[in-house]
């Protein structure tokens, strides 16, 4: 009964991790710009996520180390310096880009300008962060983003063309505007497969102090879990093209547009839902990413670190954690548009996965580390492929699309 409570916890807060202002934003616009034809880029990316997950909850139960740990000590220092700075960097990205997110929701709610929100959030993260514990926000925050499940609710009670929903399963050529179409597609798997995501799970394994008896439950986890964030960012997409599309809009420029998403399905409360999901997902991402920055440099330094020792005896561990935060609410207070920050750190993370994931990878084939429990060919074989295409398209889009090309 206990580890079934703990799958059906994992589940739920696993919303709170794939289903952040990123997975919204790219499948919004997806859904308003190409219709249904970018769900295959959606699909593609959960399956890379569940595996990469499982393989983290895996690594974490049976070796005792989260992923920065076990890279630093199997390669040496020098070696994950560049995994370390890449994360970092991409992280930044993604946090601010968060930040930006609980930021427009506040001014959807308020009509005071998202760049006053900025620093206040940031604030309110960080006592979270000070003051609560791992479960806390791990589970606590993430179950109130279960109100996302709005968009697959939504997305039903429009009645989709469903045979024309699976047929976006299947990767195609774009009939307008390429360099966009690919861009979207890396800026989706970028989303899906953030790396904060899959080293977040390790860090939590080992702070919940999994062992070898928790590897059903974290397959569970990874795949149910995994698979409900991706059905949500899929109910986003099925509304953005069915409900934006009408309303003649075909790009999403800025968050302002998202609201209208819902209000034709829901009238008022869609606003009130929007408006809650935004908030919501993005500030329980806002603490997960502010936690794994203070995860990977401690880990990486050797430091004392986890959420639930109290802040005197794991300073620097918490010093990470409100550095990073104050300096990623900065762009947002200075006026930076958070929708185009979101686009392009989603592009960002995935040209940078490769840096973190084929260590990693080492890791998990590595039997002084996993024993029995290593990768099967399976698994190494998808996630590479995956991760390869991801840093294919990126290489490619990124150029294009600073360029203005089409």
């Amino acid at each position: 009964m206990k580890k079934l409570l703990e799958i059906s916890l994992g589940i739920v807060t696993s919303v709170g991790g794939f289903l952040e202002v990123g997975s919204m934003a790219t499948a919004a616009q997806a859904g308003a710009t190409f219709g249904f034809q970018l769900i295959w880029a959606i699909l593609l990316g959960t399956i890379c996520i569940i595996f990469l997950v499982e393989m983290a909850g895996r690594f974490a139960a049976v070796s005792g180390h989260t992923i920065a740990d076990g890279i630093r000590e199997r390669f040496g220092f020098n070696a994950f310096l560049w995994p370390l700075l890449a994360t970092l960097l991409v992280n930044f990205m993604v946090m601010s880009a968060e930040i930006g997110g609980v930021s427009i929701a506040a001014e959807l709610a308020t009509g005071i300008g998202f760049q006053w929100w900025a620093l206040p959030v940031a604030f309110l993260a960080w006592l979270f962060l000070w003051k609560g514990t791992f479960g806390f926000i791990e589970k606590g925050v993430a179950i109130l983003g279960l109100v996302t499940l709005c968009f697959v609710v939504g997305a039903v009670m429009l009645e989709p063309d469903w045979r024309q929903v699976a047929a976006g399963a299947v990767p195609s050529l774009p009939g307008h505007d390429a360099a966009s179409y690919w861009f979207m597609a890396v800026s989706i798997l970028g989303a899906s497969i953030s790396p904060y995501l899959f080293m977040f799970y390790s860090s939590g394994a080992v702070e919940d102090h999994w062992d070898k008896t928790y590897l059903g439950t974290n397959r569970a986890i990874a795949g149910l879990g995994m698979s409900f964030g991706g059905t949500i960012s899929l109910g986003v997409l099925i509304v953005a093209a069915l409900v934006l599309g009408a309303h003649g809009i075909n790009q999403v420029n800025d968050y302002h547009q998202l609201p209208l998403m819902l209000i034709p399905i829901f009238g008022f409360w869609g606003f009130v839902l929007l408006v809650a999901s935004l908030a919501i997902a993005c500030f329980g991402a806002t603490l997960e990413i502010g936690l794994q920055q203070a995860y990977l440099v401690a880990q990486g330094f050797g430091w004392t670190w986890g959420e639930d020792l109290k802040p005197r005896n794991d300073p620097a561990f918490c010093g990470v954690y409100t550095l990073s935060l104050l300096l990623t609410a900065i762009p947002i207070a200075l006026g930076l548009d958070p929708l185009k920050l979101t686009i392009f750190s989603m592009a960002v993370t995935a040209a940078s996965l490769p840096l973190t994931v084929v260590p990693f990878l080492i890791l998990l084939n590595d039997e002084r580390y996993v024993g029995e429990h290593g990768n099967g060919m399976i698994s190494n074989a998808a996630v590479i492929l995956i991760v390869a295409l991801g840093f294919v398209l990126a290489v490619v889009s990124i150029p294009l699309q600073i360029l203005g090309g089409s």
